[in-house]
């Protein structure tokens, strides 16, 4: 279910179970708008952990680096005809060589990916991530660690994957952390160090790492490892609503709809019950089906909940099927055809962010926080 991600400034990497069973690390190292109005957060800071991300089976998340980070100065050392004749791949080895850390993080991305007129070539990148790290740089010893990680370019070595997790995470990486809370949740059941891991998130939800708010929201909101608190769930959790992560919408509409941290207000859980099912989030789906067809909390729709329905049925949501041909023949038969075409032409549009999260931890990001960190205080 889990794939291993990889970032190439700053994204971050997720163990597959059978990481848990095979080595402990935790031993070995310490579509309307709501009314509250959804604005997609578009500055750089609020989507920290969806740049530059890549995966090997899914090149869409291929990014550069972010310009800020990847500026390159001129170095001294060369005489001025040398670098004047010199090509960009050539101008960008030798800084490297001269100990130029952002020619080395450039050099490592062009390699991992083959971009810039060079071919794929996993040492050379390995070796250039290898050289920026040695300068303690954080976006290189994290990249380096999922290396590591994965075994791209070198051989496996979850511990050295760790440690430099580790390191990057005292730098201040808010992806590392991320990473190594991870990597303390997939230890074994008798040594997951859940606290560090609750630390960690901790501190990358601080550094504005949308990922962590949204997994630390819900730890208070289910009061895991943490206090119980639904107030401090809802301030985590809507910011990662408010960069488009769906499961965060759909608790978000959750916890409007039960008056939890929030006032209770069922027009707000309807629009970020919508704004999930445009990404495609089936518990989103569901939620809103039944909602339209009891009519209870919001004027019953039995049009537009067969829609939904038949929508979750493809998905092969529990008992969708069934409601759906429960509800058909409640309708016209000039209303049911144009309902089963516009469920027939649905086609989900996640965000940047969903479909990161769901690449890298699977479409319920709360079934892994409920099983790997549900042991209480």
């Amino acid at each position: 279910m889990y794939k291993f991600i990889i970032s190439v400034c700053s994204g971050m990497l997720l163990a597959q179970t059978s990481f848990a069973q095979s080595f402990d690390l935790a031993s070995e190292i310490g579509s309307d708008a709501p009314a509250e109005e959804i604005e997609v957060q578009k500055n750089e800071k609020a989507v920290a952990d969806d740049r530059g991300i890549f995966s090997f089976l899914n090149f869409s998340f291929i990014k550069k680096p972010a310009k800020e980070e990847i500026e390159i100065k001129e170095g001294t050392q060369q005489p001025a005809e040398t670098k004047v004749n010199e090509t960009p791949l050539q101008k960008l080895l030798r800084l490297a060589d001269e100990g130029n850390a952002n020619a080395q993080l450039s050099l490592g991305y062009m390699y991992l990916y083959g971009t810039d007129g060079v071919n794929v070539d996993h040492a050379q990148a390995f070796k250039y991530y290898e050289m920026a790290a040695a300068q303690d740089n954080k976006i290189a010893l994290n990249n380096l660690g999922s290396l590591y990680f994965n075994g791209i370019g070198t051989q496996t070595n979850y511990l050295k994957a760790a440690q430099l997790f580790a390191r990057a995470a005292e730098l201040g990486s808010d992806d590392a952390a991320v990473n190594l809370a991870f990597i303390y949740l997939s230890g074994s059941n008798q040594n997951k160090n859940l606290d560090d891991a609750v630390k960690l998130l901790q501190q990358a939800a601080d550094a504005g790492n949308n990922t962590a708010k949204f997994m630390l929201g819900y730890a208070y909101y289910r009061g895991f490892r943490v206090p119980q608190d639904y107030y401090k769930a809802v301030s985590l959790i809507r910011d990662a609503a408010a960069v488009n992560f769906d499961e965060a919408q759909y608790m978000l509409a959750l916890m409007y709809i039960n008056g939890q941290g929030i006032a209770q207000n069922y027009g707000n859980a309807i629009k970020y019950l919508r704004a999930a099912v445009s990404q495609g989030n089936v518990d989103a789906i569901t939620t809103l089906a039944d909602i339209l067809t009891q009519g209870t909390m919001y004027p019953r729709n039995l049009i537009q909940a067969h829609i939904l329905y038949n929508i979750a049925s493809v998905y092969g949501a529990q008992g969708a099927a069934e409601q759906r041909d429960a509800l058909a023949g409640k309708l016209k038969i000039e209303e049911l055809l144009p309902a089963q075409a516009q469920a027939e032409a649905f086609k989900a549009k996640p965000s940047e962010l969903t479909a990161y999260i769901r690449q890298t931890f699977g479409n319920n990001i709360r079934r892994y926080i409920d099983e790997n960190l549900k042991q209480k205080n």
